[in-house]
């Protein structure tokens, strides 16, 4: 889904909605301020998110790769239940940044992120509390040609392999 060129992050996670402008595929962002900010990052141990939980049923189509493709990708049928994967807050809920069609992304702490593209419905709004567990879209093939649900997590903004993470699939 991400172009290697495409390195920088989804800016201002928390102003957008449905009727933004466009912008190309990038990935998220923990940042909730508008203007940037010129602090080192914190050397504070990260946040710990109680347990993962996989966002749908479905086989892994596709795995991380780092500049690539900064997430995996899970196949499913279209309407499958796409689930929170920790409780947290929407920040983003929309489909105005290319590559990722209709996008949730769930802000968990100041650590953690997690985004879910491709849906066909988004059942929850900005600025939504969600728990874990709960459904929070129905997977699509929005923006891409099949269906399946494209899952990242970011740590501080970077992306960070999904798979070590969530629980062995059985």
């Amino acid at each position: 889904v991400l172009a290697a060129s495409t390195s920088k992050t989804i800016s201002k996670t928390t102003s957008k909605s449905n009727s933004a402008p466009r912008k190309t595929a990038s990935a998220p962002s923990t940042s909730t301020s508008k203007t940037p900010s010129k602090s080192k990052p914190s050397t504070a141990p990260a946040a710990k998110v109680g347990r993962w939980r996989w966002p749908s049923q479905g086989k892994v189509v596709r795995g991380f790769s780092g500049e690539v493709h900064k997430g995996i990708d899970i196949a499913g049928k279209a309407g499958d239940a796409v689930q929170a994967v920790a409780a947290g807050k929407v920040v983003y809920a929309g489909n105005g940044i290319v590559g990722y069609g209709n996008l949730l992304i769930i802000k968990h702490n100041e650590t953690y992120l997690s985004a879910y593209g491709h849906n066909r419905r988004l059942r929850v709004a900005e600025g939504a509390s969600v728990k874990a567990g709960e459904r929070i879209a129905d997977m699509g093939s929005s923006a891409t040609n099949s269906v399946k649900l494209h899952f990242e997590i970011r740590r501080d903004g970077k992306p960070i392999d999904p798979l070590k993470f969530l629980p062995k699939q059985s």
